[in-house]
């Protein structure tokens, strides 16, 4: 969202590697090998995406929603739309999206830890400064000498790659790897990136703010729940929440248009 994109195959993405990871298990591969593969093969389709955008010229919404179907479809045909049971997987492996560590989840520590990181590297790096500038004003980057091309492909790998970081965790967690996880995982995490901050229009966004975004988003939806809303007016109220972000978005970036 930063460098002026929206990635709509996320859940289909982290689904993808769970599947990889599952199938190449079970196939015989030791989960830490398998689920290294996994994650390459989806940073490979994030540095497709940015090729697709960058050298082609394709817009990145349509992109990425042709590989969230690509994606998805891969993920169906590895498993026949049945679903994967890694019961044998290693406690090992298992730890990683079951254990704790002085009373926290691993999971938790790990998130915590890449909040960190890639929150100091976009406030501190070149690198990842020049996203900021891409997304804002792309022609005036390019004058400036900023290879922007470079920039989005790296953005879109770097976020591919995580969501196969994110679907490996996910298959150690539950011990299985679903074809149909993540539908609907995508609108979740614009909604957070959106309602913490982010600019459709690129430029703007904070890590800190999509964190607040989705803590947002589980809060209202655990008070959906506790306050038994039935749970398709869940979804008509989380649909609203996207919505009523997407427009104070519009309306602020038109207010700073105009003045």
């Amino acid at each position: 969202l930063i460098v002026g994109g929206i990635d709509l195959s996320v859940g289909s993405v982290v689904c993808l590697s769970m599947v990889i990871g599952g199938t190449l298990f079970l196939a015989g591969l030791d989960p830490w090998s398998a689920s290294l593969i996994a994650v390459a093969a989806c940073g490979a389709i994030g540095f497709l995406m940015g090729l697709c955008v960058t050298r082609i010229g394709l817009h990145f919404f349509i992109v990425s929603l042709a590989f969230m179907v690509v994606t998805r479809g891969l993920s169906l045909l590895l498993t026949q739309g049945t679903p994967q049971s890694l019961f044998s997987l290693p406690k090992a492996f298992k730890f990683v999206g079951q254990g704790s560590l002085g009373g926290l989840p691993f999971v938790i520590l790990v998130f915590l830890a890449l909040i960190a990181v890639f929150d100091v590297l976009l406030r501190k790096s070149v690198l990842f400064r020049r996203v900021y500038y891409t997304g804002s004003n792309e022609k005036a980057a390019r004058f400036s000498g900023i290879d922007t091309r470079r920039t989005k492909i790296i953005c879109a790998t770097l976020c591919s790659t995580l969501a196969g970081v994110a679907g490996v965790i996910y298959m150690a967690r539950f011990g299985a790897a679903t074809p149909q996880f993540g539908v609907g995982m995508e609108l979740s995490v614009i909604a957070a990136a959106v309602i913490g901050g982010a600019s459709l229009n690129g430029g703007s966004g904070t890590i800190a703010g999509a964190v607040l975004g989705a803590a947002l988003l589980s809060l209202v939806t655990s008070s959906l729940i506790l306050l038994n809303v039935p749970v398709y007016w869940q979804d008509i109220i989380r649909g609203a929440i996207l919505l009523v972000a997407v427009t104070i978005d519009h309306l602020l970036n038109t207010h700073k248009a105009r003045g």
